[in-house]
């Protein structure tokens, strides 16, 4: 799923609290008014520049979520918060900017990537939470800003908690996990720019091959984990290996086209809850997932 942006911004903004005269009001309008007033302050106290922003924080945006940002309030994860940064990298793309075009494909290549190292599990993210980031604009391009901060930000409400599970996982929940994420992150990253196979047969069959290799990967890990679910998975994804290596040599279109379905299918997320379930894992296929596969 694409992410969206709220940029970074070479210009600052200051923080300025609004001086709050209590005159001849009631007890209670005086109560409320102070602690409207603390409220502020700790707000205040918590700004940030939004380039100072580092993986694990929570956070609140000072404005919309999307556009250009400045500030950010960071908060406690244990508060309710609409954001946490789950992953930071350094764009290497020589002295010209990119393009705000650029800088997005850039980031929607890698955010994902960054995002799992710190929340593996992405069925056990809180509904509603996206994928966005934080990147630079032309202008702080030009100060030598190359940062990109990767988010799950709440579409709507808030979250709740840290989303870093990494550290809390088994090392056989990882392993799947990493092969598990792995086959879809070839499956998208890979996606051609056509809709139909005749258009582009050598797009395709550049996603079949990498889709292929990514699940002998993912196969070669569940070799080392036991479980009756996770051994069925294991034999169902060896079969459907070999449909995708089928469609990744197919000599045209109808020849891709045969091999394609069951390897689609053959990647049906719902076809790991069983072995999900055994090794402890969420077992609640997302629901933009889920839409995909029910076609």
């Amino acid at each position: 799923m694409p992410a969206r942006t709220p940029y970074r911004s070479l210009r600052g903004m200051s923080a300025v609290a609004a001086l709050l005269a209590i005159g001849a009001v009631g007890c209670s309008d005086v109560t409320d008014a102070v602690d409207s007033a603390k409220d502020g302050a700790k707000k205040v106290a918590r700004q940030r520049s939004v380039f100072s922003l580092d993986t694990g924080d929570c956070y609140n945006p000072s404005g919309k979520s999307e556009g250009t940002a400045y500030t950010v309030e960071i908060v406690p994860c244990d508060e309710a918060h609409q954001g946490q940064v789950v992953g930071e990298f350094s764009i290497d793309e020589g002295k010209e900017y990119p393009g705000d075009e650029g800088v997005s494909a850039i980031a929607d290549t890698r955010c994902p990537v960054e995002a799992q190292k710190y929340a593996p599990d992405t069925w056990a993210l809180p509904a509603g939470a996206a994928l966005f980031y934080y990147t630079p604009t032309k202008e702080s391009w030009a100060t030598g800003d190359r940062a990109v901060s990767c988010t799950y930000t709440a579409e709507k409400g808030t979250l709740s908690g840290t989303l870093d599970t990494a550290k809390s996982l088994k090392p056989e929940q990882l392993t799947y996990l990493k092969g598990s994420n792995g086959v879809y992150e070839a499956l998208w990253a890979h996606q051609p720019e056509k809709d139909n196979v005749e258009d582009d047969l050598a797009g395709y069959k550049a996603q079949a091959k990498a889709v292929e290799a990514a699940l002998e990967a993912h196969v070669e890990g569940l070799n080392g984990i036991e479980g009756a679910e996770v051994g069925k998975l294991r034999s169902t994804l060896t079969k459907t290996a070999g449909h995708w290596e089928k469609a990744a040599n197919a000599a045209d279109a109808d020849a891709f086209y045969v091999a394609y379905e069951p390897a689609f299918t053959g990647i049906d997320p719902n076809k790991s809850v069983a072995a999900r379930k055994e090794l402890g894992l969420a077992t609640t296929v997302p629901a933009d997932e889920a839409e995909v596969w029910a076609g």
